[in-house]
């Protein structure tokens, strides 16, 4: 299933996208699309039930805004240098364990909402990655079981990212990965059925029309069952929390001088396969 979020900021309702392209309203079987819906077997099984009868009303979706496919979302967990190509194009060494940082969860909007640069930015960058939903909890995933078993679905994520605040303004890279609007997530959360490789995906962004970022998850050198895993003996991951599994090459940090940083008035696409398109639009914060 394809689940969504159509409306207001703060006022969405719960969408399904059918086969035929058709939106589809669920707020007559659920309150929303979170981590207690992803929890609740039974609730989606009734939400398959009632797309397989056919008695979902049509939403009309002409001008509705599509938020973040999850609501409430407990944290934002992060994997950096996670693709072969990215790790040697910004010249760090091959990570011997999964990097890890956070995003707050308040950094998420929707996959078309504006994006704001930074006050006094001058290093805004752009990251298409593959992000995991969580549909179980996950705490300390044994080796002989199956780390995908806890996955509910994936999205799109853009995780954007100001380099200067990351790297040369001391600490850890938190302060260039949480300023507002810097994960746009959507536009679906396609469930874990329709995924069956998560490691057979291409990551595609644009910038201004200009493909800067071609990749696949294949080239990730943490798989997203061994994210799950590794992740889990560190923390305890709740449904309805996400993990950023990394980009692949071709961010503007990796570019020759002059790097291409984001401006106001850039528009960044970004899409991965099967899994939607993001459009956004930059403007000064």
């Amino acid at each position: 299933m394809k689940l969504l979020r159509v409306g207001n900021a703060g006022d969405e309702r719960p969408a399904l996208l059918d086969a035929d392209g058709t939106l589809r309203d669920l707020s007559g079987l659920v309150s929303d699309i979170d981590g207690a819906l992803l929890a609740d077997e039974f609730a989606l099984d009734r939400i398959r039930a009632a797309v397989d009868t056919g008695v979902l009303p049509a939403l009309d979706d002409s001008g509705a805004r599509i938020g973040p496919p999850v609501g409430r979302i407990g944290k934002v967990v992060c994997i950096g240098l996670n693709y072969h190509d990215h790790a040697e194009e910004t010249g760090a060494a091959i990570p011997a364990e999964p990097v890890i940082f956070f995003k707050a969860a308040d950094t998420v909007v929707g996959p078309n909402d504006t994006v704001l640069v930074p006050r006094r930015s001058v290093k805004t960058d752009w990251e298409v990655e593959l992000a995991i939903v969580i549909g179980r909890t996950a705490r300390y995933v044994r080796d002989d079981e199956d780390p995908l078993a806890y996955v509910a679905g994936y999205a799109v994520s853009h995780d954007v990212s100001e380099r200067e605040f990351q790297i040369e303004r001391g600490g850890t890279w938190d302060k260039g990965k949480n300023c507002e609007t810097f994960n746009p997530l959507g536009p679906w959360l396609v469930t874990r059925d329709e995924v069956p490789d998560p490691q057979a995906l291409s990551l595609k962004l644009w910038v201004n029309g200009e493909l800067k970022q071609d990749g696949s998850t294949a080239q990730q050198i943490f798989p997203v069952a061994e994210v799950v895993r590794y992740v889990s003996q560190f923390m305890t991951l709740y449904p309805g929390d996400v993990i950023n599994t990394g980009t692949p090459a071709g961010v503007a940090m990796g570019q020759p001088e002059p790097k291409p940083y984001l401006r106001a008035g850039d528009v960044v696409e970004l899409e991965v396969s099967g899994l939607g398109r993001q459009r956004q639009g930059l403007k000064d914060a």
